[in-house]
């Protein structure tokens, strides 16, 4: 079996065309991306995106962003709309907004961004200060009506949810909600769900970060709010674990070609998951975790399987 760095030989610089490998093209022959729908309103989003935290942020600051191009292009060529990104996140948001105009992609784009102004320990936040960088994001993003907009951290939620919802109901956002990825907020999380009107959250979740099993997941099929889960392969530490490691040939039973898309299909197989957001700043990176989108996912069975495959590994 390929590993991530090994499946995909694909070279792309901005405005060249992609070299798929023979087995990435049998695979997406005939088959669309998987699409779930968001359950406010039934509409249709790719499973598989792109976040812009991590490396994309560290390219970000660079002055050299031919590798945002093509990973955007790469994005959305093969199927993907989903990219989330946030003011907190360097110059991500600037640039992705910059270069997706220059591609003229912007409207393409399922645009996911947050608003987070509270002082430390989730402080109470300035509500003219939380205006203002909502205010930067639509600048930055080049879009009238932003599709997703997240109090990130849940950072003071009474004020800035409180605003998100007056910026809604004016027309100019079409989905608000919360994101959290630390497990000491998942209360506080689950109390936010229950009390509002949400139509998203955001929340880690990996096959080896399970936790959101117990309480979030279920409750946001409950409450009928989209998912999006972040850190799919728990940062670099799922990475860690299966180094030098062979994929097992049983994960061809769900049509995982890499360990990415072992990670990522692990996560789609859950219903409540809306989407799935990996970063990353290569474009044969970003076209491997979109054939996670393609084929079959794994049943309950093969889950329990990749999860003890996972936890019998050394590290």
């Amino acid at each position: 079996m390929l590993n991530r760095r090994e499946y995909l030989q694909l070279t792309l610089a901005a405005g060249a065309a992609f070299a798929w490998s023979p087995r990435l093209a049998r695979a997406e022959a005939g088959k669309s991306p998987i699409t779930r729908p968001i359950p406010a309103t039934g509409e249709l989003l790719p499973v598989v995106g792109l976040g812009s935290s991590a490396t994309f942020s560290q390219v970000a600051r660079s002055e050299d962003h031919a590798a945002l191009t093509a990973v955007l292009r790469a994005m959305t060529e093969h199927g993907g709309t989903v990219f989330d990104t946030a003011p907190s996140y360097g110059a991500s948001e600037e640039v992705a907004g910059r270069i997706a105009a220059e591609l003229g992609i912007t409207d393409k784009l399922f645009w996911a961004t947050k608003v987070n102004v509270a002082g430390r320990g989730g402080g109470a936040a300035d509500p003219a200060a939380a205006r203002a960088q909502i205010e930067a994001s639509f600048e930055r993003l080049k879009k009238p009506v932003i599709d997703l907009i997240q109090v990130h951290n849940l950072g003071d939620v009474p004020t800035q949810l409180g605003l998100l919802k007056e910026i809604k109901a004016a027309g100019r956002i079409r989905y608000l909600g919360v994101t959290t990825t630390r497990a000491e907020q998942y209360d506080e999380l689950a109390r936010v769900m229950r009390a509002e009107p949400l139509d998203f959250i955001g929340i880690d979740y990996a096959v080896d970060n399970r936790t959101v099993e117990e309480t979030i997941l279920p409750l946001s099929q409950e409450r009928r709010i989209g998912v999006l889960v972040y850190l799919p392969f728990g940062r670099t530490r799922l990475w860690d674990r299966v180094r030098g490691q062979e994929l097992p040939a049983w994960a061809a039973e769900f049509d995982a070609g890499s360990w990415a898309q072992f990670f990522l299909k692990f996560v789609l197989a859950h219903p409540a998951v809306t989407a799935v957001t990996p970063a990353t700043s290569r474009p044969h990176h970003m076209v491997d975790n979109l054939g996670a989108a393609l084929g079959r996912l794994p049943d309950e069975a093969l889950r329990r399987r990749m999860i003890e495959h996972v936890a019998a590994l050394p590290g």
